[in-house]
């Protein structure tokens, strides 16, 4: 009686392991799932994406990456970038208190609208 419950739960608890692995690309239930047509049906990548992706190498360990085209800013541009953010910030927040201004000027006049008759 007890062998037969112990290889019961066992039978059980593998076959549960066997379904919790659905995600794994080396399940044996569900490749013969896919395989029967119940599956997630594989999907090629467009030509344009194919075409955008690096190949399939990697860069190798301790190779240095290439170089950029493009060298950073120097101290005296950067303070330069960061004063012209600064200046459109400060025209940004002018306008908009502009804009506030002549909104409230338009509702000075308006009555709020009335709840329709019951």
């Amino acid at each position: 009686m007890l062998s037969s419950r112990l290889l019961g739960f066992a039978v059980v608890l593998l076959a549960a392991a066997n379904a919790a692995g659905c995600s794994s690309d080396v399940n044996p239930i569900k490749a013969a799932m896919v395989g029967a047509g119940y599956g997630p049906k594989a999907v090629e990548a467009p030509e344009f994406i194919e075409s955008s992706r690096r190949s399939g190498t990697y860069m190798p360990v301790g190779k240095d990456e290439p170089k950029r085209e493009i060298r950073a800013r120097n101290a005296t541009a950067q303070k330069s970038l960061e004063a012209d953010l600064e200046a459109a910030r400060t025209r940004n927040e002018a306008r908009g208190k502009t804009a506030e201004g002549a909104a409230k000027g338009v509702a000075k006049g308006l009555k709020p609208a009335q709840p329709p008759a019951e």
